[in-house]
């Protein structure tokens, strides 16, 4: 069973003072399975944050439905299994990081002793076992962004909603972080991912929902998404172009790439091993053949080319 079900969600905002009503989600459908890296893509504006923020209760659709756990929109059993990291969290900087986790873990219903036993279990998660009793004011935004998915893990979820959680980090502390992300998968946790890093953002999904302009334009698969459908480039210590038939040339679309090689086109296995055969045959020395494959960068540029939303959009709200 689906751990989220999203189904033809819509979100209306009336704008301040009389002013234009805002669409800022558009019949909006998915379905996040247990256990997944799930992430929301779309550039500032799209509907990113009014779907998160339907999905933790914190606004109410204005048509269509969803539910968590099988359970549906608004009940309160599910929310104990829910851990939220929002983006540009903030703790008081005179509290340590370990008292502003018991601090947290109480506003969450943790008694005493469970603080007690997970707040260092949560901190060894997120790498900041030996920081624990330093001041938040000494933290870099690394080390802020970490002890923010120490809290939203603190309560042991079952589902985490991750708002931008390697924004403004530097390199290291975002690989931390990726790293950390990979931990909670291997947990069986899921978590579902907003955010605009798409480097990031490939490299620990498995499945993506691109939003513009309040609409679903795309969902699938990562590995699927940025399959080049049967494009593989060529590394040759010949002109193989000079060397293969003509009808060959045209028949797989071979083509020279930049700044070196070949592109070619094979629509099966069978078809990749026939051309290695008329390679060989041709006496081209291969030095390498690999699949081409788009970046979810590429995809995502693909399916937003349209001009960028100027309507005030749920940022704004």
């Amino acid at each position: 069973m689906s751990v989220i079900v999203v189904d033809a969600l819509s979100k209306t905002y009336q704008a301040p003072l009389g002013g234009k009503r805002v669409e800022a989600l558009k019949s909006v459908s998915l379905a996040v399975e247990p256990g997944a890296v799930f992430g929301l893509l779309g550039r500032n504006g799209a509907g990113k944050t009014t779907l998160v923020k339907l999905l933790l209760g914190i606004a109410q659709p204005t048509a269509g439905s969803f539910s968590l756990f099988g359970a549906p929109a608004g009940d309160v059993r599910v929310k104990s299994r829910v851990g939220f990291l929002p983006e540009n969290h903030r703790f008081p900087p005179f509290l340590s990081g370990e008292d502003a986790l018991r601090y947290l873990g109480r506003l969450s219903g943790l008694s005493d002793n469970e603080a007690k036993r997970r707040i260092p279990e949560a901190l060894e998660l997120v790498r900041l076992s030996e920081r624990g009793k330093f001041k938040v004011k000494s933290y870099s935004k690394g080390m802020m962004q970490r002890l923010g998915l120490a809290q939203a893990t603190l309560h042991d979820p079952d589902i985490l909603f991750l708002d931008e959680p390697t924004d403004g980090v530097d390199p290291v502390g975002r690989k931390e972080i990726r790293d950390i992300l990979l931990d909670l998968k291997a947990q069986g946790k899921t978590v579902f991912l907003n955010s605009h890093l798409l480097g990031e953002v490939e490299m620990v999904t498995d499945r993506v929902a691109i939003l513009e302009n309040g609409e679903l334009v795309e969902e699938g698969d990562v590995k699927e998404l940025t399959d080049s459908r049967g494009a593989y480039r060529l590394d040759a210590a010949d002109d193989a172009l000079a060397k293969l038939d003509a009808t060959v040339v045209a028949r797989f679309q071979l083509e020279r790439a930049e700044p070196k090689g070949w592109r070619f086109h094979a629509d099966s296995i069978d078809a990749l091993n026939e051309f290695v055969d008329l390679l060989r045959a041709a006496r081209v020395r291969v030095v390498e053949l690999s699949p081409v494959r788009s970046t979810l960068e590429d995809v995502f540029i693909t399916k937003i080319a349209a001009p960028a939303p100027t309507a005030p959009t749920e940022d704004a709200q």
